[in-house]
């Protein structure tokens, strides 16, 4: 865990979430911005807001270069909203804050996974950032003459300030804190934010209360002095009177002409003159710096954002609250054990021929109300897909620039929920496919796009839809497609053909840039070709219970097509008996199960025993013999068949009977068993039965895949 300020690490999880958030909704706003080449006050206002609440946050925490950027961001802002008509040239101002948005971000994953974090140089960013508001500013030259001061000041060279005077209309006032609340310079710092929103600062001292600590002494003795010029001065003074801690504050000068003198010992006691009354901290006034360090908090939200809040829920009390994962985690495996206990409960063979029906009566009751504490706790875990989806604007906005492709992002079904921990392995698969479709599916030559007939500006699609249990996500361009030719040829040249290359269909064929090592990339780029690192891509997918596939057409584009369970932990499942092994195979695959008779069975030399269904054929399976176990049923009559599906491909599994459709809990594999390649043997995992007995669970893509 890094250092933090005393008092603060019990908050350092929530400061990551909020600053993430936030650090995404600036991207989402610079986006759209930059796409319409214009700042509404809106998106102003709302990237100011931003800006201010993540240098509040980090202040609070102590991190001291992640307020500094933040600051620095919120000037330039500061600047554009005071003075939007100097906002010609605004195009420098996209880059500026997507580079500053990655370092944050960045700066945020050291956090969560280093243990002795060291805090990063912001140096350079922040320099082009003073630059960038100077030039919004109107005053390019004065950039160089404010670097050399601050440079001379850093090196203890003395920088006269002369004699000050301020504009009519101003006012300076000092504000003294109640005794004992500590940190009086971050106050200070956080009281300046809150007067910003209300009018210009033009002055305060001790002028370096953002990060010399040492000013909590002459802030203590002599106040804390500010001069500040707005449209309404008395409103400014409600806010500090209003303001959290504040003890106490006194009007020095109105309409001053001349800088107000520093404070001596004495005026302290002369400013309980106008004493301030002890505010009520309510939630528009919460000050992000706590009053002691064992204030307990958990959030920091802006006056905007509560006020929003509070219109929103007008009539009632806060009705949504952030949890840990960790804890929905442990609710979500208690409900899982809850289930199977249950199960165990009213399986019990010692019931076996009783009659109670009294206790039938009570065990469906239980079995309704488990199912709904089921749903209630799969739901609160359902996100939606809005999150990764978003995230691929970026992507395609960054490979525009670089690879110099005009192309756009739609998206579709963004709204489509999955399971958080599904969502959370979603990232780097889509990232990869998307810039698939960028690097090389759109093409280079946008008078080659015309002349086939396509847009001059290249589209990727990303959509998601929901259907029977499963979540079913497409990324798609429409570029040049996969040359199939050239695949093959490529494929038989490292030597990953098993047949003859005549045998291969041509969905085969493009599955094969999702083989492990394959690549039609002669020139290694910045941006992985399409086959490089795409196998690692399907195993990821494959890691959340999906399947990934693949389907193009030459000159016309590429779709890849991701499938994967809406959840992973609970699942409907039929089971199936093989001598004494239980087996159980997900619903959602499960097209039909019937009888068969050994002459309806054909033999082929290839590929085995299939089975003629209604004009199609189908490979059969014998689980008996696929996992080696002992049975007496190997006629077909005497045994059963179930037709399986998925990804277009099915086939038929033989065993001895069927025992039912039950509800189960999946169970991961002990990590002792990592050495085998269970999964690719086709088995996902277990569970246990009601008679305390183990289930194994069938993987159908793995199983049908090899």
């Amino acid at each position: 865990m890094p250092k933090i300020e005393p008092g603060m690490e019990a908050m350092i999880d929530m400061y990551i979430f909020e600053t993430s958030t936030l650090l995404e909704q600036l991207d989402e706003i610079i986006l759209r911005v930059e796409q319409a080449n214009v700042f509404t006050d809106e998106d102003i206002n709302e990237i100011f807001r931003i800006m201010h609440t993540v240098k509040g946050s980090s202040a609070m925490m102590g991190f001291e270069n992640l307020q500094l950027l933040s600051h620095k961001g919120e000037d330039m802002f500061f600047i554009i909203r005071e003075n939007p008509g100097n906002m010609k040239d605004i195009n420098f101002i996209y880059d500026l804050v997507f580079r500053m948005s990655d370092l944050f971000k960045a700066e945020i994953e050291m956090l969560q996974g280093s243990t002795d974090y060291e805090p990063t140089d912001f140096s350079d960013i922040l320099k082009d950032l003073d630059k960038g508001a100077a030039m919004l500013a109107g005053r390019e030259a004065e950039a160089e003459a404010e670097a050399s001061a601050e440079a001379a000041e850093a090196a203890g060279e003395a920088v006269s300030s002369g004699g000050k005077n301020y504009p009519a209309g101003s006012m300076s006032v000092r504000v003294f804190f109640q005794e004992g609340c500590k940190m009086e310079n971050l106050r200070s710092f956080l009281l300046l934010n809150k007067i910003k929103e209300e009018a210009s600062i033009l002055d305060y001292y001790p002028d370096d209360v953002e990060h010399d600590p040492s000013t909590c002494n002459t802030i203590m003795d002599d106040g804390f002095l500010v001069v500040f010029k707005g449209d309404d001065n008395d409103s400014v003074l409600r806010l500090i009177e209003n303001a959290v801690n504040v003890e106490s504050y006194k009007v020095e000068a109105t309409d001053t002409g001349a800088a107000p003198a520093a404070p001596k010992p004495s005026e302290k006691a002369a400013a309980q003159a106008k004493p301030a009354p002890k505010p009520v901290e309510k939630a528009q006034n919460f000050s992000p710096v706590p009053a002691t360090p064992s204030v307990n908090t958990q959030q920091a939200p802006a006056a905007k954002e509560v006020e929003a809040a509070q219109q929103l829920n007008s009539g009632g009390k806060q009705s949504i609250i952030s949890v840990n994962l960790q804890k929905l985690d442990q609710l979500h495996d208690i409900v899982g054990e809850i289930i199977t206990t249950e199960s165990m409960v009213i399986s019990n063979p010692e019931l076996e021929g009783l009659k109670l029906e009294s206790f039938l009566k009570s065990a469906r009751e239980l079995k309704k109300l488990t199912d709904e504490l089921q749903d209630t706790v799969m739901s609160i875990r359902m996100v939606p897909l809005a999150g990764p989806f978003q995230k691929m604007n970026r992507i395609v906005r960054d490979m525009k620039v670089k690879l110099g492709k005009d192309a756009e992002l739609k998206i579709d079904g963004e709204n489509t929920e999955v399971d958080k921990s599904i969502v959370d392995n979603l990232n780097d698969p889509l990232m990869h496919l998307v810039r698939n479709c960028m690097d090389h599916g759109i093409e280079d030559d946008v008078q080659q796009r015309i002349e086939a007939g396509k847009p001059a500006k290249g589209t990727v699609f990303l959509s998601a839809t929901s259907s029977s249990g499963e979540v079913i996500i497409t990324v798609s361009d429409d570029g040049a497609g996969i040359d199939t030719d050239r695949v093959i040829t490529k494929a038989e040249r490292q030597g990953l053909l098993i047949k003859p290359a005549s045998d291969y269909t041509e969905r085969e064929i493009q599955n094969m840039i999702l083989l492990p090592g394959f690549s039609t990339n002669e020139v290694v780029t910045e941006f992985s070709g399409r086959g490089v690192g795409m196998d690692v891509v399907k195993q990821n997918i494959e890691k959340c219970g999906g399947t990934l596939t693949v389907e193009s057409k030459h000159g016309q584009g590429t779709m890849f097509v991701i499938k994967i369970p809406l959840t992973l932990a609970i699942i409907e499942g039929m089971e199936l008996e093989v001598h004494d092994t239980i087996f159980t195979v997900p619903i959602s695959s499960i097209r039909e199960s019937f009888k068969a008779s050994t002459n309806e069975i054909i033999r082929d030399t290839m590929r085995g025993e299939m089975i003629m269904v209604r004009g199609e054929c189908y490979p059969i399976i014998r689980l008996h013999e696929k996992f080696n176990i002992p049975s007496d049923v190997t006629n077909f009559e005497d045994g059963i068949l179930i037709l399986i599906e998925t990804d277009s491909k099915s086939v038929c599994l033989f065993a001895d009977k069927l025992i039912g459709e039950q509800q189960v809990v999946v169970k991961p594999f002990p990590p002792y068993l990592g050495r085998y390649n269970i999964k690719g043997a086709g088995l996902s995992g277990c569970t246990i039965m009601g008679d305390g007995s183990i289930s194994l669970i069938v993987d159908v893509p793995n199983l049908i895949e090899n």
